[in-house]
């Protein structure tokens, strides 16, 4: 009996061993995945921080250069890349709910079900042990009755054989040995009974209440089998889920990457810093073997338009300079920024004018916002004085009103330069420069001081000794000059204000006549009718020269010559 119970007790210590591994197991793959879960979040973090550090700073220049294709495709990896961190964020959220959650809650519940398991079979094990320690007690009970029988009667025999002894002795032995025998046979029914009821426990405990107990623990054992690899699926499928999602962020990328046209780029950083000018012309021989001083005559005149934008210098070198490639400015530029090419000039004077508009904007929130708490202040007394805020929007009124004085000074700029008309950093000698005199190789050496139509690039007047003649001089000789030959048509392309003397006034898409090409400076000169002529910027139109007409302009030029 002993080494039967002894056999059950220790299958009883093996399985709970057994069963306390599986939950050790179980409570490391809860571990496994809440790491997971964590790793998912922390590079889910340091994706979004990645795609934050590179994003635009707003206000900056980077939001400029985010109009090229190529700036934008990134910016969309960047979106897409904020896209594929919260797919792993979502990964740890369902892991975290459909895992460890339920893992967690499950093995409290195994721990209870193993416990009470193991409690029934420690309960029937004492139950049977409890059976047994009754039957010895029975058993030993009736060994020693039987035992005492025995003696009894062995005692009444020899009294009953001794003829000294009297017969009351001998009868009282005789009882005694009856008594005995009496007992003995109550013991032997008491050990009967208990073993047979033993036998019964013993049946029970071992074919119906242990094998239950162990059909409980296996089962038990099997679930949690089977919950750990629904679990591991369940791993899996997170993951899975994910995908669809993370290949449309991934397919968007490749879709922004396909996106970028170089060709498109190019044409924006053309667009970007385009001038607006034409290329210069050819810069002339200057003969500095020729006496610097000569007479103003009419065929000086005539024969370029220059002549009376340009100037006659003595004694030095001509500090003109050729505009597209030497930047005369190196400090900080004029407040209109007429240094710059036309294109450029625009977009500087626009942005100046919206990030005015920007500071008048905010000058003004911060303006409605103290009216708003004066108007608090004296509706509630206890809550401020209204008067503290007067100061501050009064200087708030005044700001307002310098930006806004601002605002229309940079307007009248812009409204200039979109309406084309030409500006001059000096207007004297716009007002002068097409009814100056000077001689013919004068006139070429200042092909580098020549101007664009849009006065941009101006250069510096030569501060050396020159030698002009009076405008009223030149008008006697140019009312008296022949008209000029017509040599082609041109079409204007934009309005031309003429306000200068020697300008005409052209409007956009009005058909003119040509009677002198451009040779250089940037300025040509047409004709309306017979009493409309004047130069236009060069700029601004588009001629059809008559070949047949140019030959003999040429010729009539060199006859005068």
């Amino acid at each position: 009996m002993k080494s039967r119970s002894h056999c059950c007790t220790d299958q009883f210590d093996n399985l709970e061993k057994h069963t306390q591994w599986g939950i050790d197991v179980l409570e490391k793959y809860i571990k496994f995945v809440k790491e997971r879960t964590e790793i998912e979040l922390s590079y889910a973090k340091q994706l979004r921080n990645l795609s934050k550090k590179y994003q635009p700073k707003k206000n900056s220049k980077e939001e400029e250069e985010y109009r090229y294709t190529s700036t934008r495709a990134f910016l969309a990896t960047l979106n897409e890349m904020n896209d594929y961190a919260g797919q792993h964020e979502v990964i740890s959220e369902n892991m975290t709910s459909l895992i460890t959650g339920e893992l967690t809650r499950y093995v409290q519940e195994l721990k209870q079900e193993r416990k009470s398991h193991f409690h029934d079979g420690r309960k029937a094990q004492q139950h049977i042990e409890t059976c047994w320690k009754q039957l010895e007690a029975s058993k030993r009970r009736f060994e020693r009755d039987c035992k005492e029988a025995d003696r009894a009667q062995q005692y009444f025999e020899k009294m009953d054989a001794d003829i000294n002894v009297t017969k009351a002795d001998v009868e009282k032995a005789r009882q005694q040995a009856q008594l005995r025998h009496q007992m003995a046979e109550d013991s032997k029914a008491e050990y009967s009974s208990t073993l047979q009821k033993f036998n019964s426990e013993q049946h029970d405990h071992y074919y119906t209440h242990i094998p239950n107990i162990f059909q409980k623990i296996q089962e038990m054992e099997e679930r949690r089998i089977v919950r750990i690899g629904e679990s591991m699926k369940t791993f899996a499928e997170v993951d899975r889920q994910v995908i669809p999602i993370i290949g449309k962020c991934l397919d968007e990328i490749t879709k922004a990457a396909e996106s970028i046209d170089h060709k498109n780029d190019s044409q924006l950083v053309i667009e970007a810093f385009k001038s607006g000018f034409e290329p210069p012309g050819d810069v002339d021989f200057e003969d500095f073997t020729q006496p610097m001083k000569r007479t103003v005559s009419e065929s000086s005149l005539s024969n370029s338009r220059g002549d009376g934008k340009s100037e006659l210098k003595f004694g030095g070198k001509s500090k003109g300079k050729l505009w597209p490639f030497i930047k005369k400015n190196k400090g900080a530029g004029p407040e209109d920024f007429s240094n710059l090419p036309p294109e450029q000039r625009r977009k500087k004077l626009q942005q100046k004018v919206d990030e005015l508009n920007k500071d008048i904007q905010k000058e003004m929130d911060q303006r409605d916002a103290l009216t708003k708490m004066k108007d608090v202040y004296i509706k509630n007394p206890q809550m401020g004085d209204a008067a503290s805020v007067d100061h501050r929007l009064a200087e708030l009124g005044q700001n307002i009103e310098k930006l806004r004085l601002e605002v229309q000074k940079f307007e009248g700029w812009l409204a200039e330069v979109e309406g084309r008309l030409p500006m001059r950093t000096e207007q004297a000698r716009r007002q002068s420069g097409l009814y100056e005199a000077q001689n013919t190789s004068a006139v070429n050496s200042c092909a580098q001081d020549r101007e664009s139509p849009d006065g941009s690039y101006t250069e510096e007047q030569s501060q050396e000794t020159e030698m002009k003649v009076p405008a009223t001089d030149f008008d006697d000789e140019f009312d008296d000059e022949e008209p000029l030959p017509t040599i082609g048509t041109c079409k204007a392309l934009y309005t031309f204000e003429g306000q200068n003397e020697g300008t005409i006034s052209v409007a956009e898409g009005e058909m003119l006549y040509v009677i002198e090409e451009d040779k250089g400076d940037g300025w040509t000169r047409i004709r309306r009718n017979e009493d409309e002529e004047g130069y236009v910027p060069t700029s601004y139109v588009e001629v059809y020269l008559d070949k047949n007409a140019k030959d003999v302009y040429k010729s009539l030029q060199k006859i005068s010559e």
